[in-house]
């Protein structure tokens, strides 16, 4: 049996899926893997909860659900930021959970550097730190001879990362098509039906999906941040933002896709990374008529999916109908498990 002490930054919705699995799936990890998943710290908001014995999920929960914070539990110390108790502890992997921060990468970035400095790995599911700083951060994680995953950041348990990397080995990658956000392909499903835009972000907001803010999402920034993760990760092509030809939802009309249908197609917020004869790639998001039978434009409401083309295995498809953070907490759990079975 191995122990392997984990701390949790964040303990919001994502956070709080992980406790969940902390929980429910202990005793099957020990038993299957051999792997006694012990956490050891978390901090959110409220300050940080410490205990080199063990903290209680459940407990943990109870006063998330109850509108407490972390610090006012066991091993509670009120006040303490993340970044002070992670220096304190002598923790094996760093849960990275805190909110994105897409303009300074913060306070994930910082976190994620100060647990490579004591010999953390880091499991995120942090898209901002990895799009500012992705070189950064896999140099860090190299030189301290640590694990960087962060599976869970890229369309949450669709394994959009693990695909690439692990199995599309020696491979060529002409060309990546996707579809990475949920929340604009229900909106553009529904107004295929004749749904007004309006109508149908407002019932993605009442199902607690949308954001109350959706800009990231329908503008098409969410999208080309995924895109740029799988560009570094997988195209170990260094991809910016800034260079990504992004063209958001919101003007595409309800006519536009029952029109699109009737010549049989269908219009979805495709990101795609088109290899050059250089070897560079372009990435553009943008809404895009796709065949009625391509495996995207099947994609339905909630669904996202992703198609790698390839010169040695061929088209490989994934597609994944999730709803709710807990895909994206079993995709961190995912990636603590393969660190220690890889």
């Amino acid at each position: 049996m191995t122990v392997v002490r984990l701390a949790l930054a964040g303990v919001g919705n994502v956070g709080q899926s992980f406790l969940e699995l902390l929980r429910d799936k202990g005793d099957l990890v020990r038993d299957r893997y051999g792997l006694d998943l012990r956490l050891i710290l978390a901090a959110d908001r409220s300050g940080a909860a410490v205990d080199p014995a063990g903290l209680d999920p459940a407990g943990l929960l109870v006063l998330k659900h109850t509108g407490h914070g972390v610090a006012t539990g066991q091993g509670g110390r009120p006040g303490a930021t993340a970044a002070e108790a992670l220096t304190a502890v002598e923790a094996d992997v760093l849960l990275e959970a805190t909110l994105t921060d897409l303009h300074t990468g913060q306070p994930g970035l910082d976190l994620m550097c100060i647990a490579f400095e004591h010999g953390m790995h880091v499991v995120s599911a942090n898209k901002g730190p990895l799009v500012l700083a992705y070189r950064e951060l896999t140099g860090r994680a190299a030189q301290a001879g640590r694990q960087l995953r962060f599976s869970g950041a890229v369309c949450a348990g669709l394994p959009t990362i693990n695909i690439g990397r692990r199995d599309l080995v020696a491979a060529q990658i002409d060309r990546v098509e996707g579809i990475f956000n949920s929340t604009t392909n229900y909106i553009l499903e529904s107004m295929s039906a004749n749904a007004a835009y309006e109508t149908a972000l407002a019932e993605a907001q009442r199902m607690g999906v949308a954001e109350a803010d959706p800009s990231l999402d329908v503008q098409g920034w969410d999208t080309a941040n995924k895109l740029v993760i799988i560009a570094n990760s997988v195209l170990n092509y260094p991809a910016r933002l800034d260079e990504v030809e992004v063209t958001g939802m919101t003007l595409v009309t309800p006519g536009a896709l029952q029109a699109a249908q009737a010549g049989g197609r269908k219009i979805k917020l495709l990101a795609t990374a088109l290899r050059r004869p250089d070897g560079s790639y372009r990435l553009r998001v943008a809404p895009t008529p796709l065949p009625i039978d391509h495996f995207l434009a099947q994609t339905s409401g909630w669904e996202m999916g992703i198609v790698y083309y390839t010169d040695i295995y061929g088209v490989l498809s994934a597609k994944v109908d999730e709803r709710g953070p807990l895909p994206t907490g079993s995709a961190m759990l995912r990636d603590v498990i393969d660190i220690y079975q890889g």
